[in-house]
């Protein structure tokens, strides 16, 4: 398993690579000069020169690729003009942040996908079954940005039960209580499609392994539901749905981008919208190479668990 993991780790470098050649080339396609955009429409030609040199803008693009893949392989991502200061200084708070939304909907989806998939599948074909596939395909096909907003009005303009947006920390007078009221609606908004699509997989998961053979075994031989269920059915499903579960993790970070936006979530996705507006070329380049870099983690990391849960695959 050591090996398998080493092996993924090296076909990480050129993922990582290529995604960093895309992300400096992308924001060179951009409309406009870079160092006017930073000086305003007052700037002066003398002036737009300097900053073009000071930015390396003058050399061939080659020379800026390397130059900046190879301060960015030592952690600087430059300079943040707009915001006068390192733009890792500007992301590295940011990242704390978005972990806390990621962690509490990828939890919500895992939570709400798996018991919905086993109550849909427990009841096959019933009108609870349809009604879980149902609620979650609605739900799960509606764009974050769209969902966000219904949530905002219904349950904090309307009902006034949630703040709208924001965040406070553990350090807050309201602490954890307080925390947890910033982080309901956009954790909801950022798990909902996750989430159904955890159900969808969970069901069809379920219902497969309970035809196969050795589940009528298990109950030939007089087991009692529940134990053939959870020794049994769930543990034979598992292997897929670990892995659609870490798959939606990657979409956790799309969507929380948009969820950031519509609660002001001042995490890593947020920052990534400012400066994306603002043109500021170091926190984008920056902050998408942290996401990146988040997102092969996390795929290795599902890879491991999907060894872990299922023996034979250690040996192909």
């Amino acid at each position: 398993m050591v090996a398998y993991a080493v092996r993924r780790l090296l076909h990480a470098v050129p993922v990582l690579l290529g995604v960093s050649v895309v992300v400096f080339l992308t924001m060179k396609l951009v409309p406009g000069d870079q160092a006017e955009a930073l000086l305003g429409p007052q700037a002066t030609p003398e002036g737009v020169a300097q900053m073009r040199r000071t930015l390396a803008l003058d050399r061939p693009l080659y020379v800026q690729y390397t130059r900046w893949a190879w301060y960015a392989a030592h952690g600087d991502f430059g300079y943040s003009w707009n915001l006068g200061r390192p733009a890792i200084d500007v992301l590295v708070p940011k990242i704390g942040n978005t972990m806390i939304l990621g962690v509490a909907s990828f939890l919500l989806a895992v939570v709400l996908g798996v018991t919905g998939g086993v109550v849909a599948a427990g009841r096959s074909y019933s009108w609870i079954d349809r009604a879980s596939v149902g609620v979650g395909a609605l739900v799960g096909n509606a764009p974050p940005f769209w969902l966000g907003l219904v949530l905002v009005f219904v349950f904090a303009v309307f009902l006034g039960a949630f703040p709208s947006e924001g965040m406070h920390d553990l350090r807050s007078p309201g602490g954890l209580v307080d925390l947890l009221r910033h982080l309901a609606l956009p954790a909801l908004t950022t798990a909902a499609a996750p989430g159904a699509i955890i159900l969808r997989q969970v069901r069809a998961s379920v219902i497969e392994t309970r035809l196969q053979d050795f589940v009528k075994v298990a109950y030939a031989k007089g087991l009692l539901r529940r134990v053939v269920f959870w020794r049994h059915i769930f543990r034979a499903a598992l292997p897929p749905i670990i892995t659609i579960a870490g798959l939606q993790l990657g979409y956790l970070m799309g969507g929380a981008i948009f969820s950031e936006v519509v609660f002001a979530w001042p995490g890593l996705g947020r920052q990534l919208y400012l400066a994306v507006t603002a043109r500021d070329v170091a926190v984008v380049q920056g902050a998408v190479l942290f996401i990146a870099i988040a997102f092969v983690a996390i795929n290795l990391l599902v890879d491991i668990l999907v060894m872990v849960a299922n023996p034979r695959l250690r040996t192909t």
